[in-house]
C-alpha cells in the first residue's frame, strides 16, 4: 500500500512499518524495504543527503538553526526518525514557498496529545495564504503575457510601415 503525504504535521505514517511505501519530497516512489523507517532508525548525514538529494551543508545549515538535533559518535553525526522527518517537513514547507522560519513554527506546533488541532489550522491559514500569493502571481503574468503581446504587435507595426 501506498501513501502520499499531502499534509505538513507530523504525521503517524511518516514512522510506519516497514511494509508500505511513501512519496519522498522529491515525489520519487521508494519502497521501505530498502531504506530505514522505524522509530529507532539512525541516519548519516550522507544517507540523509542522498535520500533527499540535498548536501550535507543545507543538513549542517538547519542543524545549526537548532531544526535538527543529531547525536555524535565521535566526529559522526546520527540523526533519528524525529530529524528524518523534520527535515522531510522543511523541504516541504520550502517547496511550498514558506519561509524557514514559517516551517519552524509548524513544527513546533506538533502537539499529538491535543490532537494537533492548532497545528492544522496553522497549515489550513499557510495554504490558504500560499494559494492566494500563487493565485496573485499567476494574475501578474497574465497581465505581464499581454503587456509583452502589444509590444509585440506595435513593434511588428512599426517593421510593417517602414518597409
Amino acid at each position: 500500500m501506498a501513501h502520499l503525504h499531502t499534509t505538513f504535521g507530523f504525521i503517524d505514517g511518516f514512522i510506519n512499518n516497514s511494509t508500505e511505501a511513501d512519496v519522498d519530497v522529491n515525489v520519487n516512489l521508494v519502497f521501505n524495504q530498502t531504506m530505514k523507517t522505524s522509530k529507532d532508525a539512525i541516519y548519516t548525514i550522507s544517507d540523509l543527503s542522498q535520500r533527499f538529494d540535498i548536501t550535507t551543508r543545507a543538513i549542517r545549515f538547519y542543524e545549526s538553526e537548532g531544526l535538527l538535533s543529531p547525536a555524535r559518535e565521535g566526529q559522526k553525526r546520527l540523526y533519528s526518525q524525529k530529524d528524518y522527518t523534520t527535515l522531510k517537513l522543511i523541504l516541504r514547507g520550502k517547496r511550498l514557498g514558506w519561509s524557514l522560519a514559517e516551517s519552524r513554527e509548524l513544527i513546533q506546533m506538533y502537539q499529538p496529545e491535543q490532537n494537533n488541532q492548532a497545528q492544522y489550522q496553522k497549515v489550513l491559514e499557510k495554504v490558504a495564504d500560499s494559494r492566494q500569493r500563487l493565485q496573485q502571481q499567476m494574475n501578474d503574468i497574465h497581465v505581464m503575457l499581454l503587456e509583452l503581446d502589444e509590444h509585440e504587435a506595435r513593434v511588428k507595426e512599426a517593421l510593417d510601415t517602414r518597409r
